[in-house]
């Protein structure tokens, strides 16, 4: 057996690593315009191949994607493409690669790393945490949508696909840090993963459509991208499948609810995704009518330095506790520090006090974003809290307006 080697996929193995992710996720794209966009995309990554001699038995990418965090935002490699060699497992492969991508952001001053899971299981032994959650909503459209808010009176307006990215992408950069955990979007990413003409998880549902909040020349106040699914047999009534909902206030979401709620010869509205505190969720007048059907870990968070992690965000309220993190994957951040935190300053040092909390890293991480309240770990007995009243300190010190969310599924 060859030693394994850790090392850069050129250009000239790409095609090659793409067989081994469909080998891997059992699947192979018929249509050449996938198989050329995966190519495409996967060349605009950061690539991490495993090479037993000249044969390549591990993959991965990473996106060069800048992510929103409280207070401003950090460059934050998106990891996605991860594939093991069926012949090569339990090998230390996946470890291997992981290893040299947390090396390459140390090199170029990534502190934080994201991934979504597609086996929870792997990725915390990895130092990942569940850092945002998703929950998922059917609404009974076959009758008017109860609300407890007038919606906004300014009209709606369709906006043509092709002119979605000019016209929804100032907009949504100018909202994005409202919320943690948001991805930067350039007009490739909004062509390839929000407005492709097919859905890749549902061929059956129809082409993207969006509609906007406020007239022709007035500032956009919000809107929706949505699909519709009709039904072949008249005794049933189609779907919406809503991507996304952006608006300034409640009122501007209520309108374009009620606008997706009220299309003709639909009688379900789904919505994938949406923040545990998005306001249709008070608002509504009937929660039977509106059902949350899911709740899920979205994304997933790495802090490569905590250090570099925890000073880059801003701080709600002082904190000076002294952190004990285990991290067995990135020696540099384990052992005991002080966390001085508050609304203008943050410091991190080394120090030998006792600890106020004893925590693991990926623990840190879901905390990091103010999506999980430490005090919530101390009672599952995953963080040790040996300072009475610690928890709540740093919860405080965490806490956002909003929760942090994505619906940028990688």
């Amino acid at each position: 057996m060859n030693e394994l080697q850790f090392r850069d996929v050129p250009e000239a193995d790409v095609d090659r690593a793409l067989e081994l992710w469909w080998l891997v996720f059992h699947d192979r794209p018929d249509e050449k315009e996938k198989r050329e966009y995966h190519r495409a995309m996967v060349l605009r990554c950061d690539r991490v191949g495993a090479y037993d001699g000249d044969a390549l038995v591990g993959f991965l990418v990473a996106h060069r994607f800048t992510l929103s965090i409280p207070g401003g935002e950090l460059p934050c490699p998106g990891l996605t493409f991860v594939s093991v060699a069926p012949t090569h497992r339990r090998r230390g492969v996946l470890s291997g690669m992981i290893a040299e991508l947390f090396r390459r952001c140390a090199d170029h001053a990534r502190p934080i790393v994201a991934l979504w899971a597609s086996e929870a299981a792997i990725y915390g032994r990895f130092g990942f945490g569940a850092a945002t959650f998703g929950t998922s909503v059917e609404i009974d459209s076959t009758r008017p949508l109860a609300l407890r808010v007038d919606p906004d009176r300014r009209p709606l307006r369709l906006i043509d696909a092709d002119d979605a990215p000019a016209e929804l992408g100032p907009y949504y950069e100018a909202t994005r840090t409202r919320r943690a955990g948001r991805i930067a979007r350039d007009s490739a990413r909004w062509r390839g993963e929000w407005l492709p003409e097919t859905d890749e998880d549902d061929e059956e549902l129809g082409p993207p459509r969006i509609v906007g909040l406020g007239a022709i020349d007035e500032p956009l106040a919000g809107y929706a991208i949505y699909r519709t699914r009709r039904e072949d047999d008249p005794a049933k009534s189609g779907t919406v499948q809503v991507a996304e909902l952006e608006a300034d206030t409640a009122a501007g979401e209520a309108a374009l609810w009620n606008y997706l709620a009220g299309i003709d010869l639909t009688g379900t509205v789904r919505a994938w995704g949406l923040a545990p505190d998005d306001p249709l969720l008070l608002f509504a007048a009937d929660r039977d009518q509106v059902k949350t059907v899911a709740e899920f870990p979205a994304l997933w968070l790495r802090l490569v330095d905590v250090r570099a992690a925890l000073t880059a965000r801003s701080w709600a309220a002082e904190a000076l506790l002294v952190l004990e993190v285990r991290d067995d994957r990135v020696p540099a951040n384990a052992g005991r520090f002080r966390l001085a935190a508050s609304p203008h300053t943050c410091t991190y040092e080394a120090t030998a006090a006792a600890p106020d909390l004893s925590l693991d890293v990926r623990d840190l991480a879901a905390c990091y974003l103010g999506g999980t309240e430490a005090r919530r770990l101390v009672r599952a007995g995953l963080v040790a809290e040996h300072t009475p009243g610690a928890a709540a300190a740093l919860d405080a010190a965490l806490r956002t307006a909003e929760l942090p969310h994505t619906a940028d599924e990688f």
